[in-house]
């Protein structure tokens, strides 16, 4: 399955098949040296994709594993080492591993010489159907997650099912957070499949996870096509803001946690949250705001969090990238494939909202 990415800048092709690790090299274009850049816990997986970069110079930059590589002291490391390798503008960044590796690299990529090509491959579904796919790179600060990062495009994105045969269970269904997300922004069918083959959904070796997979990168690829840089959401259309739902809260919950929770954990709360919100305010359906938490449960992600967290949470939601000024945006949901921009919301709405949230969960 190949999905192609239509920018209007730089168009790329997202490849989603079993052994796709293989044609590493034939996507790496007239680059002479190339950065693998890869969580340590992946050095064996790195060894296999140095395999493929046939004669050209190979440095192999280690990171840390999960939010802990997100970070400026590390970045500044892998600067070090493309200088002492001698990289170029006409060289690549290949990103191996999950979410965190691939915003690392990226931004490495979008950043040493103001720019150079970068291939994405992703070893998690959260990095396969959303880290990946769109050209957000960033790192994190102690005051907030992605507060430092660019728009890059990759050159390609690999996505390779067996990657995920050895996932953990709570990885597989961390990743699932996002697909649920593209369900309720966008595509209904992921919402009836996941009803429908819940065991299937959980399976990475199914059809029903394989086509849960391309869905939700069909999805994404379409809004980012249009909207690479946030730049549409005003008056009716949200244009890449939709892809934030469940972010706002989300993003605060992981900060508030200490990112010891998974990104799709937080992002769960954040959607349950938000669609709760969106009843209050946009007249959402009381039935598919309830579909949230009941589907969310059932794939075994969490609903809530800590209820007396609620005004650290508001503090750290206001350093979100969607806020102008001291003005809270959020996106909210009118109805299913439907979302809206919520600006300067209720204040005690919002509050009440998550009091109701927290007491459910």
């Amino acid at each position: 399955m190949i999905i192609p990415v239509n920018s209007s800048s730089a168009p790329y092709e997202v490849h989603i098949a079993p052994g796709a690790l293989d044609r590493l090299g034939e996507v790496l274009g007239d680059a002479a040296r190339v950065a693998v850049i890869v969580p340590e816990p992946l050095m064996a997986l790195a060894e296999r994709a140095r395999k493929h970069c046939q004669d050209r110079q190979v440095t192999t930059i280690t990171i840390p594993d999960a939010e802990a590589a997100k970070t400026p002291a590390v970045l500044a490391r892998c600067w070090d080492e493309l200088a002492t390798a001698g990289f170029t503008r006409s060289d690549l960044v290949v990103g191996l591993g999950g979410g965190t590796a691939t915003d690392v690299a990226g931004f490495v990529a979008a950043s040493w010489l103001r720019g150079i090509d970068f291939i994405s491959v992703p070893t998690t579904v959260l990095g396969m159907v959303d880290a990946a796919i769109g050209g957000k790179t960033g790192i994190n600060l102690s005051a907030g997650k992605n507060l430092v990062g660019a728009f890059h495009e990759p050159r390609s994105v690999i996505c390779d099912p067996e990657l995920l045969y050895e996932l953990p269970k709570e990885e597989v269904v961390s990743g699932l957070a996002e697909v649920v997300k593209c369900g309720f922004i966008s595509d209904a069918e992921i919402l009836r499949l996941m009803d429908s083959d819940l065991h299937g959904a959980l399976d990475v070796t199914s059809e029903t996870f394989t086509e849960l997979v391309g869905r939700a990168v069909t999805v994404k690829a379409g809004v980012v096509a249009m909207d690479l840089k946030e730049r549409t959401s005003c008056s009716g259309s949200v244009g890449r803001e939709a892809l934030n739902y469940g972010h706002t809260l989300g993003h605060a919950v992981e900060a508030h946690a200490g990112f010891r929770l998974r990104h799709g954990q937080a992002i769960s709360i954040g959607m349950v949250w938000i669609a709760e919100v969106s009843r209050r305010l946009l007249g959402l359906e009381a039935a598919l705001a309830a579909d949230h938490s009941r589907l969310l449960s059932a794939l075994g992600l969490p609903v809530a969090h800590a209820p007396e967290a609620w005004p650290e949470l508001r503090r750290l939601m206001q350093l979100d990238k969607k806020t102008r000024g001291r003005e809270l945006r959020l996106v909210g949901l009118a109805a299913q494939g439907q979302p809206v921009i919520l600006t300067s919301p209720d204040e005690s709405e919002i509050a009440d909202s998550y009091a109701a949230v927290s007491e459910r969960g």
